[in-house]
């Protein structure tokens, strides 16, 4: 239960970066922002990695062995990577017009799949 609960930890603090980190731009592209100055853009991106952070930290607190997880360190940061590339992926596709999916980034995922695997055997 421990592993699934960082997990769940991890997709949602990967959907608060993600727009931390980009949201911005959508904001940018549909006016709403435009004007701000980079300051203003600064803090709005933090105001919303205060969330990532929120559910980050408990994630890695549940999921790391020595605190009863079943994760150890690299276990935990390869999904972090692997869910974070996931979620960027769906919510660019979805939120950014012009973002397009290619067979290059398919076999790039199945790599990814593949560091997974390594890393848990």
């Amino acid at each position: 239960m421990k592993g699934l609960s960082a997990i769940l930890l991890l997709v949602l603090s990967n959907i608060f970066m993600t727009f931390a980190w980009y949201g911005h731009l959508k904001l940018q592209e549909t006016g709403v922002s435009r004007h701000w100055p980079l300051i203003a853009v600064i803090l709005f991106s933090w105001g919303i990695a205060l969330f990532e952070y929120m559910c980050q930290v408990p994630a890695n607190r549940i999921g790391f062995l020595d605190n009863g997880g079943p994760f150890s360190l690299i276990q935990l940061k390869i999904l972090q990577e692997v869910i974070s590339l996931i979620v960027f992926t769906v919510i660019v596709t979805l939120c950014f017009k012009g973002e397009t999916f290619h067979w290059n980034h398919i076999a790039a995922f199945l790599c990814l799949v593949a560091a997974v695997y390594f890393v848990f055997r």
